[in-house]
């Protein structure tokens, strides 16, 4: 319990150095505290390369200790983001109910457990002397559960002095979603729900079904659910069928799921496939195949259950702790839609998203978790938060940049500040493709300005282009525009700042063009060729979008070039997609961005202030192929 966290310290201590971890599952990462501020944070995966690394992020952690300047032995404690024991726990016990079932799996998950998982502070320690040198009596070593560190992950760093916290995953140790209250530096559980009843997981067995990889997949399936036909028998009857044979959701937004569709618990896959066949009438869709309308509106389906069960979810936790401000965790926050809707709905008039939602903002509350509730250090909440707009990346400087790239033999002109803004935006209106590096790099999914991808909103060929050129992915892929704060209200129906593009809202309806009637019937391939918008680059099928708001104070350099946009076509606001491409992660380094860019079809690439046209580059005869994602 969280109690057990709670109440180990005696005293507090000021000028503290607290490293935080998240690992051995999905997306590790790290991030470096101290005195409560965050210093420094990123994933594994962007050192590595390979993308959602589960190992123990030796890179993350280096970063992390470079940038704060200290050794291992100057940390007052490293705080990883979940019990071992308890989730051991909730693994035996689960074999055990379902016996003989599931012998495959539990032979196949024992040994790591025995030898890894199960005895964390020793694998911490021999991974942390690959590092450094440093006493082992005198490191301190903290484990909050998982639901903790996600819930200090979202209040702590938000401006609200009090708030009302909804966590939603796939599973912690036992629980798969909880509601806290919180106020000052106090956490308190009011209500969790247990494994294997899990809203994440069932989200996660329809990315499996509908041919999407678990963990990674799940946006997929939030980008294809607007293509279902919202006004089809279908629809109603896949919702129907959700709702009567998989799932029970409760007024209060607790949920129970029939587990003799689901092999989870068990088994080595998401769901029991015959039975799934049986209850939809067809078979799991192959990685790769084409896209099907009624794969489409079963996508829709359980989007729409989704957001009915965050819903009720969201009222209930207004209702048990009487706030009118929401912070929201977990990988079921990252469903950018359904934040919306609990937005739209209008029962908090404040809401605050952890922008590292999934495993690896753990790192950031397990770090704040032990600072705040362990060792009793007092909170001044920040505004507008305290995560530096996610900017918690390393960052390259000018002759950082031109020794990662002195190999490659590059052509490129340094532009000062004056000139670089007006060319990249005349680039952009052009109708070319900008990789734009700059600053420190994001934490969380999301590319914000620092390792993006830039093209014209305005360009009725760019969402195409971005997707079959650069980013080498399926054409149904939407993509999110970065406005400048200041203008967003003008294109959009936005009811707050979105900074780390983690809510969906609609484009106004002045900007919509007229449609035929029988649009929402037509293939997933015709209706792509309808422009929708004065926007089609990212206007997705509903009329919607993923919206980050610039703002000057957090992204001087984006804001900028996003006014000189604005100056140059009367619109501030550009496509923003992450510098990467298809089973990649985001960029990290200056060359990783170069690699990038010469193995795709983008036109610029600005790294700082130094510009290289891809017209003028050495000829480049690495050629790569691109993994699933």
């Amino acid at each position: 319990m969280i109690e057990d966290f709670y109440y180990l310290h005696s005293h507090s201590i000021t000028h503290m150095t607290i490293l935080g971890i998240s690992a051995f599952y999905h997306d590790s990462a790290a991030c470096i505290i101290r005195d409560g501020k965050v210093l420094a944070a990123a994933q594994e995966e962007r050192f590595t390369r390979k993308k959602q690394d589960e190992s123990f992020p030796s890179n993350a952690v280096k970063y992390c200790l470079d940038f704060a300047g200290v050794t291992i032995d100057e940390l007052d404690a490293l705080a990883f983001y979940d019990k071992p024991l308890l989730k051991f726990e909730r693994l035996l016990e689960t074999y055990l109910s379902f016996a003989p079932k599931g012998v495959r799996s539990f032979i196949a998950a024992m040994p790591v457990w025995l030898k890894e998982k199960m005895f964390m502070k020793r694998v911490m320690h021999e991974e942390l002397a690959k590092i450094g040198e440093y006493d082992k009596s005198k490191l301190k070593l903290l484990f909050p559960e998982h639901h903790l560190s996600h819930a200090a992950s979202a209040f702590y760093p938000s401006p609200f002095e009090e708030a009302a916290i909804l966590t939603v995953d796939g599973v912690g140790e036992w629980a798969t979603a909880s509601i806290c209250s919180a106020k000052g530096t106090e956490i308190t559980i009011q209500r969790e729900l247990s494994f294997p009843h899990s809203l994440g997981l069932l989200y996660s067995a329809f990315t499996y079904y509908l041919g999407f990889r678990v963990n990674s997949g799940e946006y997929k399936l939030m980008g294809l659910a607007p293509y279902g036909n919202p006004k089809s028998k279908n629809l109603d009857d896949y919702i129907s069928k959700i709702k009567t044979e998989l799932i029970e959701v409760n007024e209060d937004g607790s949920i129970y799921l029939n587990q003799d569709y689901f092999s989870y618990a068990t088994g080595l896959r998401m769901v029991k496939d015959k039975k799934w066949e049986q209850l939809f009438g067809f078979s799991r869709r192959e990685d790769e195949a084409e896209l099907q309308q009624h794969e489409a509106d079963l996508a829709l389906a359980i989007q729409k259950v989704t957001e009915e069960v965050v819903l009720k979810m969201a009222k209930e936790a207004q209702r048990l702790t009487g706030s009118k401000n929401l912070c929201l965790a977990g990988g079921v926050a990252l469903n950018c839609v359904a934040n919306g809707v609990i937005q739209n709905e209008g029962i908090f008039d404040e809401i605050y998203i952890q922008p590292a939602a999934g495993d690896a903002g753990g790192s950031v509350g397990a770090a704040l978790a032990a600072h705040h509730i362990y060792f009793g250090n007092d909170r001044k909440p920040e505004k507008p938060d305290a995560m530096q707009g996610s900017y918690l990346g390393p960052e390259f400087h000018e002759f950082e940049i031109l020794q990662q790239l002195k190999k490659y033999k590059p052509v490129y002109e340094k532009l000062d500040e004056s000139e670089l803004y007006p060319k990249v935006s005349g680039w952009l209106d052009e109708g070319n493709v900008v990789g734009w590096f700059q600053g420190r790099m994001e934490f969380g999914p999301r590319a914000l300005g620092g390792r993006s991808i830039l093209g014209d909103p305005r360009n009725p060929d760019m969402q195409k282009k971005l997707n079959l050129k650069i980013k080498y992915r399926e054409s149904f892929r939407p993509f999110a525009p970065s406005v400048l704060a200041e203008d967003a209200e003008q294109y959009f129906k936005m009811k707050s700042d979105s900074p780390y593009m983690l809510l969906v809202q609609e484009v106004k309806e002045d900007h919509l063009k007229e449609l035929p009637e029988n649009y929402h019937s037509m293939p997933l391939r015709e209706k792509l060729a309808y422009e929708r918008s004065t926007f089609p680059a990212i206007t997705h099928i509903d009329f919607s979008a993923r919206i980050q708001t610039v703002h000057k104070e957090t992204n001087p350099r984006y804001w900028k070039l996003l006014n000189a946009f604005k100056e140059k076509t009367g619109v501030g606001m550009v496509v923003n997609t992450s510098f990467n491409v298809r089973g990649e992660p985001i960029v990290c380094s200056p060359d990783d961005a170069y690699k990038c860019f010469m193995n795709t079809e983008m036109d610029y690439l600005v790294i700082g202030e130094y510009v290289f046209a891809k017209e003028s580059q050495p000829e480049w005869k690495k050629k790569i192929t691109f993994d699933k994602d």
